[in-house]
């Protein structure tokens, strides 16, 4: 109750203090490329609930792989510096604020990674609403390097980097408290001031 109530009173004094940049962002995506200033995803959420993720579009509107692989051709300007500066994530604010996700928690896959999940690590992580950082985004942060340095990024994502954020996210999840998420939005702010 206490994570909830810390949800949204966080989530909505961030998008009223935050909402200045969001709207600079939004008119710069907008500018930048054709196509809306939102990207739209389907994720599955706490429980296996499918939900609708919400951040700032930083690709070309184009068909190509699910996965960003370092410089992907198909980001934007507007979306190279979102991606950089992680304001990209800012819309998931109202996510957490509607309830499909928390500030802390394992980052939300899509559905046909989740099948992918073993039964016991998919209870755990599925057990806890997901969020915007965790133990896993902060270990992989710079996970589009790594795919782009991987033969094949598909298969890399899959068998190595999906099953070892896993862990950590489940290890999260039988831990967590609202000590340790305001441990790790401190964490998450200071890599995201120092890069």
């Amino acid at each position: 109750m206490a994570k909830r109530l810390f949800d949204v009173i966080a989530s909505a004094l961030g998008l009223l203090l935050l909402s200045p940049l969001l709207l600079a962002a939004a008119v710069w995506v907008r500018l930048d490329s054709p196509g809306p200033v939102l990207f739209r995803q389907r994720r599955v959420g706490r429980f296996g609930v499918p939900f609708t993720i919400h951040k700032f579009r930083t690709m070309r509107v184009e068909p190509g792989a699910a996965i960003t692989v370092g410089e992907d051709p198909r980001i934007t300007r507007s979306g190279r510096v979102l991606r950089q500066t992680k304001l990209d994530e800012l819309p998931q604010l109202w996510d957490v604020l509607r309830g499909a996700m928390s500030l802390v928690g394992p980052r939300p896959e899509l559905p046909r990674y989740v099948e992918l999940y073993p039964e016991a690590l998919r209870h755990a992580v599925l057990a806890v609403r997901p969020g915007i950082t965790d133990p896993a985004s902060l270990a992989y942060s710079h996970e589009a390097d790594l795919l782009a340095a991987a033969a094949d990024p598909e298969r890399e994502y899959r068998d190595v980097i999906l099953p070892a954020k896993l862990r950590l996210s489940a290890d999260y999840a039988a831990r967590a408290s609202l000590a340790s998420d305001l441990k790790l939005i401190g964490r998450t702010l200071l890599r995201v001031l120092h890069g």
